[in-house]
């Protein structure tokens, strides 16, 4: 154990945020424990030698969920330990790593692994906001070079007041779940889902949320300057100011023109990359090969370095020609959308529901596709289990942007970009009580030239509004751009972004919404935060940009479609009684196994007794609902019934079965009213036949039934008194008398 164990406590709002460090995991570069209440997180950050030949930096957030954090054991009957982490879990990861990635030097090229593993969770404080401030003090404590300190705090909205980190409970109400990080200066990374809140609201949260994070940063830059290490200084790229300035006059008339005048994406990227690939030999032609080995090397270097002297250039006429000029690629004005275009019933109605939507080189074909209560998603993990009844699933195959790559499953990026446009459609999806169908989104994307996300947002609007899901508005998305001179304060804010203004912008800042206001949003910056006007500016174009889109996208489709694809299935519901549930579902399910096997139908039952009967075919749902309310109707006293013969016992009486899935004794002196020896003389198996309930006894279950009582005696029968023949044990077959 460390002699150095250090704790420091913060005060947050109600709440003692509690930091510890020296005590665990002594052999990383750093290691910080976070604490509040009784949910403890843990941060390693490990930092390698820079890896060569990458033009990137190799920073990767891992979220570790453990299961006995919340008192779990989980996994299959036959695995136990914990798996690939959950899409929450990734998704986490994500937002801990935008916010740290602008604080690193853009040429570092060394290996930072920052581990983030839930130890302790108490269902009440949010482990994310504990796990991202462990890992943004690690990395402010560790040798790794990052500006900073940066820290992160969680808002939400309740009944219109600003809430401080709520509590899971608390977050059940609130109408905006907001995670924002901050250095001391400028918000670097904002993440929210809404509940369609007003721009103006947005605002004061980002403000509200800046100003605690502001309050945890300084409170981690003190403990940064007592005990963090000493900065390892990053080498440089390689500078060569003769060179740079050769390939620039080279390249940029070229460049220039290629951004200015209007062209397919692909077409405008040849040029680029035919430039970058020719600078290396332009560069050797210009300067030599050099004479001594010394020179070579130096000439070798230089030699490399023409690729990424051609892209900085690019990128850097790309942001003069934004913020001199106002001018974008292809000419288009700083506001200005791309061509837009809309598309239902792309696909047969056999998917029940699908729209294609394009703006400007970006193209998602989006479905809808309605299932059982059944088919919801059950996620399983340290907080237990729950069920998804609306699901996003996202693909971003290479041939989407002309490419091929051997990386062909769903990575983090295609997670994060699914979670997005989910997040956007959640506030508007009818409640379940009143839809109670299971929804899966699938949006393909088919061509790419930035903002395909919001494609995917839009596409799901459109695919569930052709499917006949009753949304509640209608929802649109953009994505926002930015291209700064900080030294002049000067910052251009791009509506709409593609990808070049992507790779040498400043900003993608995503945001979806209704008319009424937003549902989603999602902030990635790489300069080191946004004053406080941008955001405002912000909110207005993306409101304004919003509003454009979802034009567009209601000349298509007005309104959700009053009646669902004939080919989705069709649920209905019944409320049975919660202790009927054993009925329905049989001894070892062989009751409900029977129903839905020969009439092909879904059945799903919840606790409360709430039953959904999902059918393509409305006979076998007619079939099942009164099959159903056979099983769990009381059998009445007095009334007849159709019954068919399933057991005989000698000597004892016949088993007949009166309802679906309930049967009855019609006991030997019940068959007729002369004496009868065997059974057999009166009913054989499989006879069909009516009878009369004469006894039923609910606490039992049992009940007693006549054969006999459905025809008049015989004219002279006389019933011996109620009671026991003498000699006769109590309990024996009823006396008669001929």
């Amino acid at each position: 154990m460390s002699s150095t164990n250090k704790e420091y406590t913060l005060e947050l709002g109600n709440e003692n945020f509690v930091v510890r460090t020296g005590l665990l995991g002594n052999q990383a570069n750093a290691t910080v424990i976070t604490q509040m209440g009784e949910t403890v997180c843990m941060s390693n950050v490990t930092v390698s030698k820079p890896r060569e030949n990458v033009d990137f930096l190799p920073l990767q957030v891992v979220y570790q969920e453990k299961f006995y954090a919340g008192g779990k054991i989980a996994g299959s009957r036959f695995r136990k330990r914990e798996g690939r982490p959950a899409d929450e879990y990734i998704l986490l990861g994500r937002v801990i790593d935008r916010g740290l990635r602008p604080m690193f030097p853009k040429y570092l090229r060394n290996d930072i692994q920052v581990f983030c593993t839930v130890l302790s969770f108490d269902f009440e404080h949010e482990h994310d906001f504990l796990c991202a401030n462990a890992a943004n003090l690690a990395v402010a404590l560790s040798d790794c070079p990052a500006d900073g300190p940066v820290a992160s705090v969680r808002v939400g909205l309740i009944g219109g007041e600003l809430v401080l980190n709520p509590s899971r409970e608390a977050l059940t109400r609130s109408d905006l779940d907001m995670f924002l990080t901050a250095t001391l200066e400028r918000v670097v990374m904002i993440e929210a889902g809404a509940n369609q809140v007003p721009e103006a609201d947005v605002l004061r949260a980002i403000e509200f949320g800046k100003k605690w994070a502001q309050k945890i940063a300084r409170f981690f830059a003190d403990i940064q300057k007592e005990i963090g290490k000493t900065k390892f200084v990053a080498a440089p790229p390689y500078e060569h100011a003769e060179g740079y300035e050769f390939v620039k006059q080279w390249v940029l008339p070229t460049v220039r023109d290629a951004i200015k005048k209007p062209m397919p994406k692909l077409e405008r990227r040849k040029i680029f990359t035919d430039l970058m690939s020719q600078a290396g030999e332009k560069l050797k032609e210009k300067f030599g090969s050099g004479s001594t080995d010394e020179e070579k090397e130096a000439m070798k270097k230089l030699q490399m370095n023409g690729s990424p002297f051609a892209d900085t250039i690019i990128k850097a006429e790309m942001r003069r020609l934004i913020l001199e000029e106002g001018t974008r690629m292809s000419s288009r004005k700083v506001d200005e959308i791309r061509e837009l275009s809309a598309m239902v019933d792309i696909l047969p109605k056999r998917v029940h529901g699908s729209a294609l939507f394009q703006r400007g080189e970006t193209q998602g074909l989006t479905t809808a596709t309605l299932g059982a209560p059944g088919d919801r998603q059950i996620v399983e993990g340290m907080e237990g289990e729950f069920k998804m009844r609306y699901m996003h699933h996202y693909n971003f195959p290479p041939f989407s942007v002309g490419e091929t790559s051997n990386r062909l499953m769903v990575g983090n990026r295609e997670v994060g970009h699914g979670n997005l446009a989910q997040r956007a459609l959640i506030p508007v999806l009818p409640k379940e009580e009143d839809f109670p169908y299971t929804i899966r989104i699938v949006t393909e994307i088919l061509e790419s030239n930035g903002s395909s996300s919001m494609a995917a947002t839009c596409g799901s609007t459109l695919a569930l509004m052709a499917a006949g899901v009753p949304i509640s508005a209608p929802v649109s998305g953009i994505a926002l751009g930015l291209v700064s001179d900080e030294a002049k304060d000067q910052y251009v804010i791009l509506s709409d972004l593609q990808d070049e203004e992507d790779f040498g912008g400043d900003m993608d800042f995503k945001m979806t919404g209704t008319e009424k206001g937003v549902t989603a949003i999602q902030m990635d910056i790489k300069i080191k935060g946004l004053p406080d006007h941008v955001f405002q500016e912000a909110l207005e174009r993306a409101r304004t940009g919003r509003g454009q889109i979802l034009a567009a996208m209601l000349q298509t489709i007005p309104e959700p479609r009053k009646e669902l694809s004939p080919y989705a299935p069709r649920i209905e519901t019944m409320q049975i009684e919660p202790e009927d549930i054993r009925l329905v579902i049989g001894k070892g399910g062989e009751t409900i196994q029977k129903i839905t096997g020969e009439l092909n139908v879904e059945i799903d039952i919840e606790d409360s007794g709430l039953l959904f009967i999902t059918s393509t075919n409305g006979e076998a749902m007619e079939k099942a609902k009164e099959w159903i309310k056979g099983i769990v109707s009381k059998p009445e006293v007095g009334k007849v019934y159709s019954a068919k013969v399933i057991r005989i016992i000698p000597g004892v009486g016949a088993i007949v079965e009166f309802l679906p899935g309930k049967d009855g004794m019609v006991h030997i002196s019940e068959l007729q009213w002369t004496r009868t020896e065997n059974v057999e003389d009166v009913v054989n198996m499989g006879q069909e036949l009516q009878v009369k309930v004469i006894e039923y006894d609910a606490m039992e279950g049992k009940t007693r039934l006549s054969l006999r009582q459905m025809t008049d005696p015989p004219e002279g029968f006389q019933m011996r008194p109620s009671g026991p023949p003498r000699g006769r044990p109590s309990g024996g077959r009823p006396p008669f008398r001929r």
